[in-house]
């Protein structure tokens, strides 16, 4: 049976270029269906249910954000996976916040679309070394980050307002982020940590959930 894949993209010609895209990254039969606003993402997926595999995703759509769907989305078993120009903190945080499970520039080569696509549906973190280098500094300028030389990574204004222990960094994902900032593969990382590849999974989605704590206001602050 054909793996229902959903690509919500508002310049024709992109589609079909992620189209050839999703067909190059799969040797299982594919059923492609293809919306460029959100309403006729939102019908396919009404229609199809739960029978849809993956959904590729523009942020920019005619009639809103990206974001909207992937938060009506989020406990769908569908993978996620964001397609866009923007590769800047202000497009990849709420992207990841709100539960995409890749994040891909649309800008990119071909071939380096077809092989991040495999990654991802292989379950491997959707982390560029540059996206991850976003992240480390997110964490370490937010205080949300811990090190194994106990070196807690907040500033003096965090002092007055201490970040809870459970929604910092640990120092074994601030290793992971940090490996994967410096261009290391998850089997790779796993290697050198002595953990299971899927550990390390483990790892980037708690990571991911800490994200959205770390951006969120505390009591007490402005």
């Amino acid at each position: 049976m054909a793996i229902p894949v959903l690509i919500v993209e508002d310049n024709p010609m992109t589609r079909g270029f992620l189209a050839r895209v999703v067909r190059d990254s799969f040797s299982d039969p594919l059923d492609i269906r293809e919306a460029g606003d959100l309403h006729g993402a939102r019908r396919v997926l009404s229609q199809e249910g739960a029978q849809v595999g993956l959904v590729l995703l523009n942020l920019e759509l005619p009639d809103g954000s990206g974001l909207d769907l992937l938060g009506e989305i989020a406990e769908h078993p569908a993978l996620k996976v964001v397609t866009t120009l923007y590769a800047d903190d202000e497009h990849l945080f709420p992207a990841l916040q709100h539960g995409a499970d890749g994040y891909l520039l649309k800008e990119d080569r071909f071939e380096v679309l077809v092989e991040e696509l495999q990654r991802i549906v292989r379950g491997q973190p959707p982390l560029s070394p540059a996206i991850a280098r976003r992240l480390l500094t997110h964490f370490r300028e937010t205080g949300f980050s811990s090190s194994q030389f106990g070196d807690s990574g907040r500033t003096p204004l965090d002092v007055a307002q201490p970040v809870p222990e459970g929604e910092r960094l640990t120092p074994r994902e601030n290793e992971v982020l940090t490996y994967l900032s410096k261009g290391f593969t998850v089997k790779e990382i796993a290697g050198l940590l002595g953990i299971r590849w899927f550990s390390v999974n483990d790892h980037v989605k708690s990571i991911y959930r800490k994200l959205k704590l770390s951006t969120q206001p505390r009591a007490g602050t402005a």
